[in-house]
């Protein structure tokens, strides 16, 4: 507003909820996979607003969309529908295995109505103490105090009062620990194709095949989050795809809408007819401006020529990581799927990540931690070569003087 005073890092320490810790600098404008902070300095983006900005900052589809729709139609709630809703979520079911979709503002929104869904459609079908929920150890499902608590991340979710109930958590892939816990009072299991924020590990193919199976035995629900991992980021437009095996509930959000807040939760015509108006809702699920942004990133994302360079993009990011790790020794493991890559610290710089955070910041970059051992990549799925190799170099300097400083 013109005549307001200046806004700095500092105003931050002064009016926000002290709930983050953000970088030193204050990003203004954003083009492609580079940003500008207010002294005009530029960074090379690695972190997508965590897996948020799939297709750069300002994308000119996604720009076009937003303006296009801003001078037409912005809010009508669910009182009504709207076209951009019902064209975005033609597409998804089109697209997916899906028949049905609930559109809503965030990850967790979009997880919270699949446990509330999983478990409506468990008591109805079945009975009124199939309840239980099974998830797994460094989890993350977003931070409602319902979703919170089926993340397996006590650090996350303590200190609140009284959890929900009926809630089991059992390590990442352990097959044998999902059988000694699955039975008929089971109604959904619960997981991320790679999880996130417990440190980008990709579930293992047999297990998800196996807890298919245990699911299909005690008539549970299997739902995934791919709040992070879908929307292209892993090569395919969500991970189920790669592994073949299908889900009853699947969420999306973060990549949906490119930037603009929006979530989806996708699932079949049987499991769906448990709801009925009144239920479940929410007030800017649907918006016609989300919808119109997410729409178009839909499209541009959902084609060959993206999804094919994810894996190169991969490809080229894990060589440079085993490069500079032969030099420098940092890592002790490269992991991930597409564009959501993971390098675990050596021992020697455990609890440490935001320590190289820092360190890449200085030299230029933005990337991001997955827990206080994990470097995370997540940049655009259509970063370009240029973009791609600058960042890595700046990395490389940002490893380099953690390494020397530690000695």
């Amino acid at each position: 507003m013109s005549g307001s005073a200046p806004v700095t890092r500092e105003t931050f320490d002064s009016v926000m909820l002290p709930v983050y810790a953000p970088a030193t600098f204050v990003p203004v404008k954003g083009q492609g996979s580079r940003v500008w902070d207010q002294q005009g300095n530029e960074f090379i983006d690695f972190s997508g607003g965590i897996a948020v900005t799939a297709l750069g900052h300002c994308h000119p589809a996604l720009v076009a969309a937003l303006k296009t729709q801003g001078e037409a139609i912005w809010h009508t709630s669910n009182l009504f529908t709207n076209e951009p809703a019902l064209r975005l979520a033609k597409k998804l079911i089109d697209a997916t295995f899906a028949e049905r979709v609930f559109f809503a503002n965030s990850g967790a929104e979009a997880n919270e109505a699949a446990f509330k869904l999983a478990r409506r459609y468990a008591i109805q079908r079945h009975s009124p103490y199939k309840t239980k929920i099974i998830a797994f150890h460094n989890a993350f499902h977003g931070r409602t105090l319902f979703t919170v608590s089926v993340g397996g991340q006590p650090k996350y979710s303590d200190g609140f009062g009284p959890k929900p109930a009926d809630i089991i958590h059992v390590p990442f892939n352990d097959l044998a620990a999902v059988k000694a816990v699955i039975d008929d009072h089971t109604c959904a299991v619960v997981l991320e194709p790679v999880q996130g924020e417990g440190g980008i590990t990709a579930v293992d193919a047999d297990f998800l095949r196996g807890v298919r199976e245990l699911c299909d035995k005690h008539q549970a629900l299997l739902v995934f989050d791919e709040v992070q991992s879908g929307m292209g980021r892993t090569g395919t437009l969500f991970t189920y795809m790669q592994y073949g095996i299908t889900p009853d509930i699947l969420t999306s959000a973060k990549a949906l809408g490119g930037g603009f807040p929006i979530s989806a939760m996708l699932t079949t015509n049987e499991i769906a007819s448990v709801m009925e108006p009144g239920v479940h809702g929410t007030t800017y699920g649907g918006n016609p401006l989300a919808c119109a942004v997410a729409e178009a990133a839909f499209d541009v994302i959902n084609t060959s020529a993206v999804l094919s360079g994810v894996q190169q993009r991969h490809q080229y990011i894990v060589s440079r990581l085993e490069e500079i790790n032969h030099q420098y020794h940092a890592f002790s493991e490269v992991r991930g799927l597409g564009l959501l890559i993971g390098a675990q610290l050596q021992p020697k710089y455990q609890g440490k990540a935001r320590d190289f955070l820092a360190a890449s910041v200085e030299q230029g970059l933005m990337v991001l931690n997955a827990g206080p051992d994990v470097i995370r990549f997540a940049p655009s799925l259509v970063i370009t070569s240029e973009e791609l190799e600058s960042g890595m170099a700046k990395f490389e300097k940002a490893v380099k003087a953690i390494v020397e400083a530690q000695g």
